[in-house]
C-alpha cells in the first residue's frame, strides 16, 4: 500500500544529530521513498492526516522474553536467585507451546500499543514467537535460548536443532531474522559455547546472550576461569561474531576495552536491573568509550512492562543521579539507543525516518498535557512521554494499529487466554 502522511512533525536523525520538522512522508512497498517530496509516479492509496501528530522511528526492543508476559506481577520483591530459580523456572515448567504463543501475543499487544515495532526475543518454545510476530504484524529477531554442558548433551543438541529448524521454517519471511542465543555463561558449558560459536560462524548468524548481569555471575567467573565473564567469552572467540549482550551491569576496566574493540552491542535493561536489585549498568562510561548501547525491557516478569518509553525515561534519569552529573546521559542519546542503535545492533535497515529505510513508524498524538507546551519534543520523548500517546503504528509499510485499534490482534481473545493460563501456573 502506498501511504502518504501529510503535514506531520517528524523526528529525522542520524547518529550525530536530529531535526524535528513538519513534513510529508511517503511510503511505498514497505520503504520510505520520500520526505517532503515524493517520486513523480507516487499515487497515494492511503492518506494520514498528521495535524498535531508526531512521527518517530518505531522503537526497537533489543532484549526481551515475550512468553514471560504471563508471569507479570508475580514473584515480585524477591532477590534474583529466589526470583529466578524458585519462582520463575518452576512456572516455566508448567507452560506448553500454546501457552507460550499467548504469552508472546500479549507481549506483542503491549509493544505495538506503546510504539515498539521490532523486538529481539530469547525464547524456549520453537515457532511460537515467530508465529505470533507474523500474525501481529511485528518485525522480530528471534533466538531460541540455548543451555547445556557440551555438544554431546542431549538437551543441548535438541535446543540447537530446534533453533535451526525454526530458522529453516521461517527463512522466507522478510520481517523475521534470527540469532543463536547461549543463555549465559552459568547455563552453558565451555564446549557448548565453542560449538555455538562455530555454528554462528558457519551460518553467518549473530549471537545474543546475558552477560555480567549480577555480581555473583562475575565472582563465579573469576573463581572458575580467573577472568571476568566478558574476558572469558572473549577468550573463546565469542565476540568474533556480531553480539548483542544483554545487561552488562558489572564491568571492569578491561571489559570496556574488549566491548569497544570487538564492537559488542550492549542491550541495557535498566528497570529489570533495578527491580531485581542487580545495580546500574555503567552507561556513562560506555558512552565515553564509544560502545553501541541499545535498549531492552527484559521480560514482563522482571520489568513489569514491555513499554520502552518507561525504560527510556529510566535511562535518561538514573545515570544522572548515579553519576551526580545532570549531563551524563542526554535525551537524544536515549532516543538513539531505542531506535538507530538498536537497528545497528540487529543489522536492520530501520531505526530512522529516512529515504530508503524500512517504513517502521509510530505516530503519537501531541494533544496531551505531557507534550504541551511543545518546547522541546526530543526532551518530551524521554522525560514526559509514557506510551499512551501512540495512536498509529506502521511496520514494513503496513498499518498494524490505527487510531489505537489493533488491526491483526483480537485483544479480548488475548486477555482471556492470558487469564486462563495464569490460573494454571499459580
Amino acid at each position: 500500500m502506498n501511504i502518504k502522511i501529510e503535514n506531520i512533525l517528524a523526528v529525522v536523525n542520524d547518529e550525530n544529530d536530529y531535526e524535528i520538522k513538519e513534513t510529508d512522508i511517503f511510503i511505498k512497498d514497505g520503504i520510505i521513498t520520500g520526505i517532503g517530496e515524493s517520486e513523480n509516479d507516487f499515487i497515494s492509496e492511503k492518506i494520514i492526516d498528521g495535524k498535531d501528530k508526531l512521527a518517530i522511528p518505531g522503537l526497537i526492543n533489543c532484549h526481551t522474553h515475550t512468553y514471560m508476559s504471563l508471569f507479570r506481577n508475580i514473584a515480585d520483591d524477591l532477590a534474583f536467585d529466589e526470583w529466578l530459580f524458585k519462582n520463575i523456572m518452576p512456572r516455566e515448567d508448567k507452560l506448553n507451546p500454546e501457552d507460550a504463543y499467548w504469552g508472546a501475543m500479549l507481549a506483542c499487544t503491549e509493544m505495538i500499543k506503546t510504539g515498539t515495532t521490532c523486538f529481539l526475543d530469547m525464547h524456549m518454545f520453537k515457532n511460537q514467537t515467530a508465529e505470533t510476530a507474523v500474525k501481529s504484524g511485528m518485525r522480530a529477531v528471534i533466538s531460541r535460548g540455548l543451555s547445556g554442558e557440551d555438544r554431546n548433551d542431549d538437551g543441548a543438541v535438541r535446543r540447537i536443532n530446534e533453533a535451526f529448524d525454526e530458522i529453516e521454517r521461517w527463512k522466507d519471511n522478510k520481517r523475521l531474522s534470527f540469532m543463536l542465543a547461549p543463555h549465559a555463561i552459568y547455563t552453558c558449558g565451555t564446549d557448548y559455547i565453542k560449538f555455538i560459536i562455530k555454528k554462528a560462524k558457519e551460518y553467518d548468524i549473530s549471537l545474543h546472550t546475558h552477560l555480567s548481569e549480577t555480581r555473583y555471575e562475575v565472582s563465579e567467573a573469576k573463581k572458575n576461569y580467573e577472568m571476568t565473564p566478558v574476558e572469558y567469552l572473549d577468550s573463546l572467540g565469542f565476540f568474533e561474531v556480531n553480539t548483542v549482550a544483554a545487561h552488562c551491569v558489572h564491568l571492569e576496566e578491561n571489559d570496556f576495552k574488549i566491548l569497544k574493540e570487538k564492537h559488542v552491542n550492549v542491550a541495557l535493561n535498566p528497570i529489570s536491573n533495578m527491580k531485581l536489585g542487580n545495580g546500574f549498568a555503567p552507561v556513562y562510561k560506555m558512552l565515553e568509550k564509544g560502545i553501541n548501547i541499545c535498549l531492552g525491557t527484559d521480560s514482563a516478569a522482571s520489568n513489569n512492562s514491555l513499554n520502552l518509553f518507561s525504560d527510556m525515561n529510566c535511562t535518561a534519569l538514573i545515570h544522572k543521579g548515579v553519576n551526580e552529573n545532570a549531563q551524563a546521559v542526554n535525551a537524544f542519546e536515549v532516543f538513539k539507543a531505542a531506535t538507530i542503535n538498536g537497528a545497528k545492533a540487529l543489522s536492520l535497515n530501520t531505526g530512522q525516518i529516512k529515504v530508503g529505510k524500512a517504513a517502521d513508524l509510530a505516530i503519537l498524538n501531541l494533544n496531551c498535557p505531557q507534550f504541551r507546551p511543545k518546547n522541546n519534543i526530543m526532551a518530551a520523548l524521554s522525560y514526559s512521554a509514557n506510551g499512551s500517546e501512540v495512536e498509529t503504528v506502521i511496520i514494513d509499510g503496513e498499518i498494524v494499529m490505527e487510531n489505537k485499534k489493533l488491526c491483526f490482534i483480537d485483544e479480548e481473545e488475548v486477555y482471556r487466554n492470558a487469564e486462563r493460563i495464569a490460573e494454571k501456573i499459580k
